[in-house]
């Protein structure tokens, strides 16, 4: 189930890229030859209007395939070479940008049906399904030992035989700090399931972790009215922009000047996963992390590298300013040594992401 829901986000990611492009193109004029769910092999095909649609054996992702866009055929009606290069922009960026409008549609259901939010003494009386969800364990601690779980939204405890629940978070640490050194029953939700696991507080924690080894967050469905829906998705699609702008600035300033890969950068494994447990935990936050997904290839793409999206834009500003194309075979090879080092870091990532879980 985790793979073929880790399938339909990434489908529907990179179809709406593509999209984009696709429907872009043909308002440009471009003759667009084919347009691909999955890749190669195909499987099955059908033509419309000068288009192929194939359905192809490896299911992850999708294509464009538009006539004359690696620079041949200039000059020849609906090639993608004989467009101006204002046009030829914003067929590139359009992928991009429907990647934004996925997200804001997203959020706008999100918003609609309930979303998942911390929540605080702001938004407390709009706020339903509260719970206190565990949103980090750490490593060696009771409450790692016990299997305590990322996710796991905690119901209640008990102690001596004695039933409790907690309303915040706060209620629940006194809770663990008055039974230090003694054995407690921690009742969990986890997806579906509700499971209780046996745990010890420790009396002497090292510092920041606490006598569990648990970090806390009181969360709960926020939904906006009808009327707020639309403007309130801009303002997330703006937030999660900027916030996922810095965390990518950040990642790439470590790599760059520290050769370091943060620590906490995901890859294809363990998105897979975090797909796994949203569904798990919910349509709610199953619609969340999309938008957030989508959000986050949106920026991946319009950075300036080769091969990726941003990385064409920045060759057509160069032609605009030389007056002339800088040559089709420079282009091939500057996006082949980028799509070479873009495999190889998702290689690296995707390494650290099974050794995570080993």
């Amino acid at each position: 189930m985790t793979f073929l829901i880790f399938l339909i986000v990434l489908s529907v990611l990179v179809l709406a890229h593509e999209w984009g492009h696709f429907i872009t193109a043909r308002r440009a004029g471009a003759k667009v030859e084919e347009f691909g769910f999955g890749f190669p092999p195909r499987l099955f095909s059908f033509k419309r209007r000068g288009t192929v649609f194939s359905l192809n054996l490896i299911p992850f992702g999708g294509f464009v395939k538009i006539f004359g866009e690696d620079g041949e055929h200039r000059g020849e009606a609906g090639s993608f070479g004989s467009l101006k290069i204002s046009k030829r922009a914003k067929i590139i960026a359009a992928g991009v940008t429907m990647n934004l409008i996925l997200a804001w549609f997203l959020l706008s259901l999100g918003n609609a049906i309930g979303r998942p939010a911390v929540v605080e003494e702001a938004n407390a009386a709009l706020a339903q399904n509260i719970t206190i969800q565990v949103v980090s364990v750490a490593k060696g601690s009771p409450a790692d030992l016990a299997g305590l779980k990322n996710s796991d939204s905690i119901i209640g405890a008990s102690l001596n035989g004695q039933n409790q629940s907690f309303a915040t978070a706060r209620e629940f640490q006194n809770f663990v700090s008055s039974a230090q050194g003694q054995n407690i029953d921690l009742v969990l939700k986890r997806g579906d399931e509700t499971v209780t696991v046996a745990v010890t507080p420790r009396l002497d924690p090292p510092a920041g972790e606490g006598a569990l080894g648990v970090g806390l967050v009181r969360v709960g469905l926020i939904r906006v009215p009808w009327y707020a829906v639309p403007v309130k998705a801009v303002k997330d699609v703006v937030q999660l922009t900027g916030a996922v702008a810095y965390s990518l600035a950040m990642f790439f300033g470590s790599l760059i000047f520290k050769g370091q890969l943060m620590g906490d950068v995901t890859g294809p494994v363990g998105i897979a996963s975090l797909a796994g447990q949203a569904y798990r935990m919910g349509l709610s936050y199953l619609i969340q992390l999309t938008a957030l997904l989508s959000i986050n290839l949106a920026i991946l793409n319009i950075l300036p590298f080769p091969a990726l999206d941003g990385g064409r834009l920045i060759f057509l500003a160069a032609e605009k300013i030389k007056g002339s194309p800088l040559g089709q075979r420079l282009e091939s090879r500057v996006n082949l040594v980028g799509f070479a080092l873009l495999l190889l870091l998702m290689l690296f990532v995707t390494w650290k992401d099974i050794a995570r879980l080993f």
